[in-house]
């Protein structure tokens, strides 16, 4: 099993997460944001991560650090969980349609961090939370994680389905890109044999 688990303390959050890449989609969340805890459900739930995760953070003061770190930890633990990255399919994209709202997400798994993010929503706030801090869960995950990431939202109106195709989107491409390719399944998927922060 690839696992990571993580423990991160700062003066703004206290987080504990551990993922599991071979799991089976399982999941218990609580970011004390009710709506990120939906968002990162469906992210276990779609790439069969098993995903556990507590947060506790200085929400008297808003979500952003939540969020953030959030991002920051789950990152950490992917990249934890990838090892040496052998055998893994490495690049993927998968197309997610919700309702009216259609979201692309393409990934490279390749040691070296970088968000691409089209996204547009037409309004500041979905429930309670900000929607600027999808970009910021996004970014911090991305960076934390060491993979290239581009999320575009084609086309849609309705903004909790714009944001939820993008979840669900990295979900699918994250689960595909993660895959041991098992007609390569001991080999590195780089020519320079390593895929650190500078290789690929």
């Amino acid at each position: 099993m690839r696992k990571g688990e993580i423990k991160r303390k700062t003066n703004e959050t206290e987080i504990e997460v551990s993922l599991n890449l071979d799991g089976t989609g399982a999941y218990d969340i609580d970011t004390g944001i009710g709506f990120l805890d939906h968002m990162l459900e469906q992210l276990a739930r779609h790439s069969l991560m098993d995903i556990r995760l507590r947060v506790k953070g200085d929400l008297h003061i808003d979500m952003h650090h939540s969020t953030e770190d959030a991002g920051i930890a789950m990152g950490q633990a992917l990249r934890e969980a990838l090892g040496d990255k052998r055998g893994i399919a490495r690049y993927a994209s998968a197309y997610l349609p919700m309702d009216e709202a259609l979201t692309r997400a393409a990934i490279d798994i390749s040691g070296r961090p970088y968000l691409v993010w089209k996204v547009d929503f037409t309004g500041p706030k979905i429930g309670e939370m900000d929607t600027e801090l999808f970009r910021e869960w996004f970014q911090a995950f991305a960076q934390n994680a060491h993979i290239t990431l581009h999320v575009e939202n084609l086309y849609g109106d309705n903004n909790h389905h714009i944001v939820e195709s993008c979840y669900k989107a990295l979900a699918r491409a994250l689960r595909a890109a993660a895959e041991i390719d098992p007609r390569a399944a001991d080999a590195i998927p780089s020519t320079k044999g390593t895929l650190g922060e500078a290789d690929g």
